[in-house]
């Protein structure tokens, strides 16, 4: 009953928000803030918006098998970040973009830019499905098998709330929520920290000498290239997936965008990359603390590893409640900011890029258009996460990122050829090129420790779909040359 009465108060303040920021907000205030959003604010809304559910319950939990390594991963996208920041923003601003995706077709042709909004909407509804699925499976357990509410009422009633305060203002809400949602998430994760460390009987300095002395606080792996936790396999993965991920998703440059010019942007781009550094080691912390406590009280937690285990502790007896109503406000601040995102930008990318509803039509019909295309965003993520569900896969955090190599590397390979290359394409195989290159990648993958003499392909295999699909987009060029759009 706690658990529920958090979610409507915590629910409460993000439809309060949406209202009040969303009210008057035409299709261009939704798709893309107009234009008007203050950097800082923007900022800090994107700390919070690259934590997802999964980070907050699959991070800390990795700890105890993976050590400090996603650490390594993380640095990787600072650096990804700068890439970012003064490739593709100046760009996107110069070419007046309101998706992201505009710009294949200026480069490309309009198959190639349908091609992009259909692998942004694919692989953007499956990893908003895979992380919020975490997140209502959690629910699931703390607070709704106890009321003996099934799994796909949970869903469809959660999504529904989500709809309700995205659809007020789109891009120019979700600002303001995510902001909220940054602030809650670090008001969470210290409050978590704390308890358990009390829960521990241990004071700072002994919180502090403890995790530095325990096995799971290391960082660098830098020994045995074989190894997938080898650094700079984790730091250039790191530093392409934020291209890909950040730079290249409709979802998060759409609040970049908001901002008044590319300067700022910038500014916001840098800012947020380097605010989320201190907050992940904040979460590795935690998922230390977490393998203390499992040492020190065995029996309270038997049984309970990776994903499971945040969950399990701070729902143990020794924990005092209050650890538990963190552990709900951070879960839910994660997951239903980042869940109300991805239905603002999968309604962009499918009314903009796919239905190209602003073309030739007025405001009334986008406007019209808009809002049912966002309740069918809506009912399809819902039908996706109960999919999900009876899948029943536990390993969320290697899934969201496998799932982002096989789909944001043709993404990647594309832009990538656009930026680098002046050869125009034929515009008509490019569908057939972005669907072979994961394909090829899959069977790479499978095979790479046979053929490449035990070296395991791991999060580098975004890079590697994004050159097979430069390799495919070189043998479909032809031979006029013409000056690059950037």
């Amino acid at each position: 009953m706690i658990v529920c009465l958090v979610i409507a108060l915590y629910l409460g303040g993000m439809l309060l928000i949406s209202w009040r920021t969303g009210r008057g907000a035409d299709s261009h205030g939704f798709f893309t803030g107009g234009r008007r959003s203050p950097w800082p604010v923007v900022a800090l809304a994107m700390v919070g918006a690259g934590i997802s559910g999964v980070t907050f319950v699959s991070v800390p939990g990795a700890v105890e098998a993976d050590g400090w390594s996603y650490l390594q991963m993380v640095l990787g996208f600072v650096a990804g970040a700068a890439v970012v920041a003064w490739v593709l923003i100046p760009l996107f601003y110069r070419m007046k973009l309101v998706s992201i995706y505009g710009y294949l077709q200026q480069r490309f042709g309009n198959v190639s830019y349908r091609t992009g909004g259909w692998i942004f909407f694919v692989s953007k509804l499956l990893g908003a499905s895979v992380r919020f699925y975490v997140v209502c499976v959690v629910l699931q357990a703390i607070a709704f098998d106890p009321m003996h509410v099934p799994f796909a009422l949970n869903v469809l009633l959660t999504v529904a709330l989500i709809w309700l305060y995205s659809q007020w203002g789109g891009v120019k809400s979700m600002i303001w929520t995510d902001s909220l949602k940054t602030c809650c998430l670090l008001l969470s994760v210290v409050g978590c920290i704390v308890l358990v460390a009390r829960s521990l009987q241990m004071d700072v300095w002994e919180t502090m000498d403890a995790v530095c002395r325990h096995r799971s606080c290391r960082i660098f792996y830098l020994d045995d290239v074989n190894d997938g936790h080898y650094f700079w396999k984790h730091f250039t993965a790191g530093i392409f997936l934020m291209i890909a991920c950040t730079g290249l998703d409709q979802d998060l440059m759409q609040r970049t965008l908001s901002c008044s010019d590319s300067r700022k942007a910038q500014k916001n781009m840098m800012v947020s990359a380097v605010a989320q550094v201190p907050l992940i080691v904040l979460f590795l912390v935690l998922g230390t603390l977490l393998c203390l406590y499992k040492e020190h009280y065995p029996a309270e937690v038997a049984g309970a590893a990776g994903d499971s285990l945040f969950a399990t502790v701070v729902w143990s007896e020794r924990c005092p409640r209050v650890v538990g109503i963190a552990f709900v406000i951070g879960l839910i601040s994660a997951a239903y900011s980042a869940a109300g995102s991805a239905l603002t930008a999968l309604t962009t990318s499918f009314t903009l890029d796919i239905l190209q509803a602003d073309r030739g039509h007025d405001e009334r019909y986008l406007t019209r258009i808009r809002r049912r295309v966002h309740v069918g965003m809506a009912l399809l993520m819902a039908a996706v996460i109960i999919v999900f569900y009876y899948m029943n896969d536990d390993s969320a955090i290697n899934a969201v990122y496998r799932l982002a190599a096989y789909t944001y590397g043709p993404i990647l390979g594309l832009f990538a050829f656009g930026l680098v290359c002046r050869w125009p394409v034929r515009d008509a195989w490019v569908p057939v090129v972005v669907v072979t290159a994961p394909l090829l990648c899959y069977v790479l993958q499978t095979h790479s420790e046979q053929w490449l003499d035990g070296y395991r392909i791991g999060f580098e295999l975004i890079i590697l779909n994004a050159v097979v699909t430069m390799m495919g987009m070189m043998m479909i060029r032809t031979k006029k040359l013409k000056n690059s759009q950037t």
